[in-house]
């Protein structure tokens, strides 16, 4: 198959080959970033619904939603500091390979790590300390559905973006195991936003329905 002289097999088999040759498995750095990746979404999860039916860190804190939401929040940023940590001595160890054309080499990972960030930042921005970090576990729930941007062009913009800068980092060392890993990377987050997702949904529709309730009576 061909598109405009592009034969896509072709490049789709080059693509395998450019990463999966350049993948070394024995390498212990390369299976704890793959576990760090896991580990967050994963454990937060955990943590979060244990919160939301236990108040656990709650009462660590005294009573107080919103110290114990502080605290996880820390908890979540250390944490992702330390899998980006894992992430770049990973690639370090892994063979170094030419990825893109020397013009492109720089100013294609560079962008795309800027655009990354924005998504994430702005992310952020939007949705504030509690917004971001698991607040509606906490019973902090947003008064509305954020809709400017980045939430106005991408649904999930925080892991998009953050996968972008996993892929802007791969590009950058010049590692093609560092795209394997991006794919990793976004395959976790979907898995993680299938449980996010209703989860999340069950915390607001419980609210409107006890507003709703409230409303009546």
């Amino acid at each position: 198959m061909s598109v405009k002289g592009f034969d896509v097999q072709e490049v789709v088999l080059g693509l395998k080959s450019l990463v999966l040759d350049n993948v070394d498995w024995s390498k212990q750095s390369l299976l704890l970033s793959l576990a760090s990746i896991a580990f967050n979404p994963t454990a937060w999860n955990i943590v979060a619904r244990n919160e939301y039916r236990n108040k656990t860190i709650t009462r660590i804190f005294g009573g107080s939603p919103k110290d114990g939401c502080y605290f996880l929040a820390v908890m979540i940023f250390s944490f992702g500091m330390l899998r980006d940590h894992l992430y770049q001595q990973a690639l370090l160890d892994q063979p170094k390979q030419v990825i893109l054309p020397a013009e492109y080499a720089t100013i294609v990972p560079a962008v795309l790590f800027g655009l990354g960030q924005l998504f994430v930042v702005t992310s952020t921005w939007q949705l504030g300390i509690t917004g971001t970090f698991l607040g509606d576990y906490f019973g902090i729930l947003m008064d509305a559905r954020v809709e400017g941007f980045p939430f106005n062009v991408l649904r999930d913009p925080m892991y998009v973006g953050s996968t972008m800068c996993f892929i802007a980092t791969a590009l950058w060392y010049e590692r093609p195991a560092g795209l394997l890993i991006s794919v990793y990377v976004y395959i976790v987050y979907l898995i993680a936003l299938r449980f996010e997702g209703p989860w999340t949904d069950m915390i607001y529709a419980k609210r409107a329905a006890e507003q709703k309730k409230s409303k009546s009576s």
